[in-house]
Formats: C-alpha cells, sequence, structure tokens
C-alpha cells in the first residue's frame, strides 16, 4: 500500500517543489551566514510544507482529470491512480483532505514565524493547486498555468524561503535585494518547462478534450520554439543572480535537455520529464558549489 501511494504521488515531480527552496536556503546562508537551530527547523518544515502543497496540487489533479475524463486507461504519460484502477474516487477524496491537513498544519507554523507574507504565500499557493484542474475555469485547461507555475515554483518559493530564514534570525530582509528572485527564477522557468513538455507530448489528447494548453493554441512547432526561449532564459537568469560563476555552466544540461526534447516522440517525453528534473537538482548543485567553493 505504501509503495502504490508513493507512486500516486508522482515523486518524480517533487524536485520542481523541492529544489527552489533549496536555492532559497543556500542564497539565505549568503546573507546568514551559520543559522540559528531555529533556522534549521524552519527550513525543514519549509521543505515539508512546499512538498505538501505539490502532492496536494498533484492529487486533485490526479482527481479532476478523471473525472473530466482527460485521463483514460493506457495513457502515453505516467499512468494516473483513478484512470488505471488502482484506487477508488473516495480513496483520493481522503487522500487530498489528509495533504490538504498535513499543508496547513505546517503553513501554520511557517505562518507564526513569517508572519503576514508567508499567509498570503500559503493561501494563494492552496488556492493556485484548486484552481490548476478543479474548476470549470481551471487554469491547466486555459493554457494559462506556465505563469503561475513559474511563480510558485520558482520566484515566491525562493523568496518565501528567504524571508523565512531572515525571520528565524530576527533579521529585515531588504527587497530591493533581488538575488533571491532571480536565482529562484532558474527553478520556474525548468518547472515552465516541465509543464512544457508535458503538454506537447499531450497534444493530442488535450485537444479532443478541449484542454487549450499552449500547445494546443499554437501547435506543436511553435510549442518547441517557445520551449527554447524558455530554457533559453535559464542561464541568463543565473548570471543575474549569480553573476559570472559555476551557476552558469546550467546552459549545457539545459542545451541537453532541449536536444532530447526535439528528437523525442510519444513516451519518450516521459524521460525528457525526468532529465528536466535532473536539470533542476544540477542547478542546485551548481548554487551550492558557487557559494561553497
Amino acid at each position: 500500500m505504501f509503495l502504490l501511494w508513493f507512486r500516486i504521488i508522482r515523486p518524480q515531480t517533487l524536485f520542481a517543489s523541492l529544489c527552489p527552496v533549496l536555492v532559497g536556503l543556500l542564497v539565505a546562508h549568503t546573507f546568514i551566514g551559520d543559522t540559528t537551530s531555529l533556522g534549521h527547523l524552519t527550513a525543514l518544515v519549509t521543505i515539508l510544507c512546499a512538498l505538501a502543497l505539490q502532492i496536494l496540487s498533484n492529487l486533485i489533479n490526479d482527481y479532476y482529470d478523471y473525472k473530466r475524463g482527460t485521463d483514460k486507461q493506457g495513457r502515453v504519460g505516467f499512468k494516473r491512480a483513478l484512470a488505471e484502477g488502482m484506487v477508488r474516487e473516495g480513496e483520493m477524496r481522503t487522500a487530498c483532505y489528509l495533504t490538504l491537513a498535513s499543508a496547513l498544519l505546517l503553513g501554520a507554523v511557517l505562518c507564526y514565524i513569517g508572519g503576514w507574507v508567508i499567509l498570503a504565500i500559503g493561501v494563494t499557493a492552496i488556492l493556485f493547486a484548486w484552481l490548476y484542474t478543479a474548476t470549470p475555469y481551471s487554469l491547466s485547461y486555459l493554457g494559462i498555468a506556465d505563469i503561475f507555475v513559474f511563480l510558485y515554483y520558482g520566484v515566491i518559493a525562493s523568496f518565501g524561503t528567504v524571508w523565512l530564514q531572515f525571520k528565524a534570525v530576527g533579521q529585515t530582509f531588504d527587497l530591493h535585494q533581488f538575488s533571491p528572485f532571480y536565482a529562484g527564477a532558474v527553478c520556474g522557468l525548468i518547472s515552465m518547462c516541465v509543464l512544457a513538455i508535458n503538454n506537447i507530448r499531450d497534444i493530442d489528447d488535450d485537444r479532443l478534450s478541449g484542454k487549450r494548453t499552449i500547445p494546443v493554441r499554437v501547435g506543436k512547432h511553435i510549442a518547441l520554439a517557445i520551449l527554447g526561449i524558455i530554457l533559453a532564459l535559464v542561464p541568463l537568469f543565473a548570471w543575474l543572480a549569480f553573476g559570472q560563476s559555476l551557476a552558469i555552466a546550467i546552459v549545457f544540461p539545459t542545451g541537453f535537455l532541449y536536444y532530447k526534447v526535439l528528437r523525442a516522440e510519444g513516451a519518450g517525453y516521459n524521460r525528457c520529464l525526468l532529465l528536466a528534473g535532473i536539470v533542476n537538482l544540477i542547478y542546485v548543485g551548481l548554487v551550492w558549489l558557487n557559494i561553497n567553493g
């Protein structure tokens, strides 16, 4: 049962929420230096809360894509629990409620530490998870989810992490310091690529189900060109965040990722999705080497 639910939460996607938090912690370290025990505890709760929010989004996505007929048995993408009959609808709803409760509990701790800024981030993050697929005007069905992915799996996640670390040590973060925003933007752009690859793979099924993603709206060739532009922005924002440093070496794995996407077909896109998660982790590693090297 544990292994079943481990697959259902889609662990291969969790890099998207983990990486911007890790980058935020590394950036905060450059400002604060050695942190306190409260800072360490805050970091742990931040990671757990970010993961809980993404798992919640994944479960809601699984439930409502099944209800709307978007996910079907034998899909090209990663298997979905309800579509494949792995669990019942009631079990999925229960999982959503339990994950929401966990996110709220962890979020309450972070709100106590970080104040109204973290409350605003948490409330809007839960709202985003709900609006992604759960309404008649869902963000993913309107083809506008990409900007929210960029913000919540990038800029906002890293900024919120840095803000919490400053609050944990009793310091005030200077909002004129843009490096956390730029550093987080790299993770956000990579997560946008994950969504873009997913939508390029599913373009035919999405068109039939009325899901108006960007590839459905503009066609596969233009969508691939847009993906190339997004990937080209990755090293640019790494440079804006850290200057001439190891971080801009991210250009090499992003270039390789684009090459693999251009050559992919069918289930081959799934390997590209996994590669995009690895690129996100490589970026975290480059930032760590840049700061600690």
